[in-house]
């Protein structure tokens, strides 16, 4: 299901947060999986320009931290991909 893949993202972004030692990496990446977890429970779900800003977000964080926390990222994006593929347009 569609939503479970932003629940996914959600779960994987909380996991690159708790693996990150920079206090403001870990910061951004929470309020990232928080509006995964909004977007996993609306109504209506996010459109494909809401989640490219936060597929630049979230690579940037990756590129900046490595290890464990890219590799969180890279799932969170995986799952992003997938939701993307249910929604129409571009």
């Amino acid at each position: 299901m569609a939503r479970d893949d932003l629940q996914n993202a959600a779960d994987s972004i909380e996991r690159a947060a708790d693996a990150t030692s920079d206090d403001e990496a870990q910061e951004r990446l929470q309020t990232q999986a928080a509006k995964f977890e909004d977007y996993a429970t609306a109504d209506h779900g996010p459109d494909h320009g809401q989640l490219a800003r936060h597929e630049h977000i979230l690579n940037e964080i990756a590129d900046e931290e490595g290890g464990h926390v890219a590799s969180n990222l890279e799932d969170a994006l995986a799952s992003i991909s997938e939701f993307r593929s249910t929604l129409e347009g571009v």
